[in-house]
């Protein structure tokens, strides 16, 4: 386990080692939510690394990472927790057999944490160990809106209410970490319980260094023309722009291919790996690649 970092650079340097480049907006969200334990709701455009930034930190700060991903009809049996149905009836089999006394004795405790199956929200709130975890909330604008009232009272106090047990607080809370990529709006109510930033592309030289550090083996010369053509092809209006994941799928295709420099060829034959739409690649004419690789040179 590692303490938690004293300073922006510090929270920069511990992602960084574990090869997450972050700007000097997001490093210093990260220190503020650590230093004052509030959630961190990251928002952008998907690919752009909010999830990696989960999986980054807990593993720089020597955490569990807990990870609960978000859908449509996302509801607490599968976010928070449930009862354990089959158990429960199982115990009260058991215990008609064994007659009136045991029944009696068994009804106060068919709704107590013997009979309580975790799911990762009440996970957070009651792991064990040297450290709180890490918990992943990943993609909530996924969600239906009326689980994020479910949530306002764990993020305000790191809390859940139980009706049959009773409140559950963290004797530590847990590392909060919540991602949108604004499909809908989350409502303000939520935001203003966590601190937030907006996750944006990185500007080239950053994306030369996430390269650098996430496919090592991609020559400097590639590695610069990769980055410059992924930043002028997001200026293009596509459905749905490459994300830095995109990009470094396309620099390891490109590696697998035996690429050493970046043509019109190369492209086209990667670049499904950069692109995820049809519309996008048949926007992605031959006079475009020409266009953007005179650009990028």
């Amino acid at each position: 386990m590692t303490d938690s970092p004293n300073s922006v650079e510090q929270a920069r340097g511990l992602l960084a080692a574990q090869n997450y480049i972050a700007g000097q907006r997001l490093a210093a969200a990260v220190f503020l939510a650590l230093s004052l334990k509030r959630p961190l709701f990251l928002e952008g455009e998907a690919g752009v690394g909010k999830t990696e930034l989960a999986r980054a930190l807990a593993a720089a700060l020597g955490r569990r990472l807990i990870r609960l991903q978000c859908h449509e009809g996302l509801d607490l049996a599968g976010a928070a927790y449930e009862w354990n149905h089959a158990r429960q009836i199982l115990a009260i089999r058991l215990a008609e057999a064994g007659g009136s006394q045991s029944v009696k004795d068994l009804s106060s405790g068919l709704y107590s944490r013997e009979f309580l199956i975790e799911r990762p929200l009440l996970e957070a709130l009651t792991a064990t160990g040297d450290a709180p975890p890490v918990l992943l909330v990943d993609e909530l604008d996924r969600a239906d809106e009326p689980f994020e009232a479910y949530l306002l009272e764990f993020l305000a106090d790191f809390r859940m209410s139980i009706p049959e047990l009773g409140a559950i607080k963290a004797e530590e809370p847990p590392i909060v970490i919540l991602t949108s990529n604004r499909t809908r709006e989350v409502h303000d109510a939520l935001k203003r319980r966590c601190l937030y930033c907006w996750v944006d592309y990185p500007t080239r030289p950053a994306e030369e260094r996430i390269l650098a550090v996430r496919v090592p083996r991609l020559p400097e010369a590639l590695r610069a023309k990769v980055a410059a053509f992924a930043q002028a092809l997001r200026k293009e209006g596509l459905f749905k722009a490459p994300g830095v994941s995109e990009t470094l799928d396309w620099a390891e295709a490109l590696m697998a291919m035996g690429a050493h420099d970046l043509d019109a060829e190369s492209v086209s034959q990667t670049l499904g790996a950069l692109l995820k739409y049809q519309e996008d690649l048949g926007a992605v004419d031959n006079s475009m690649v020409e266009r953007l690789l005179a650009a990028s040179a």
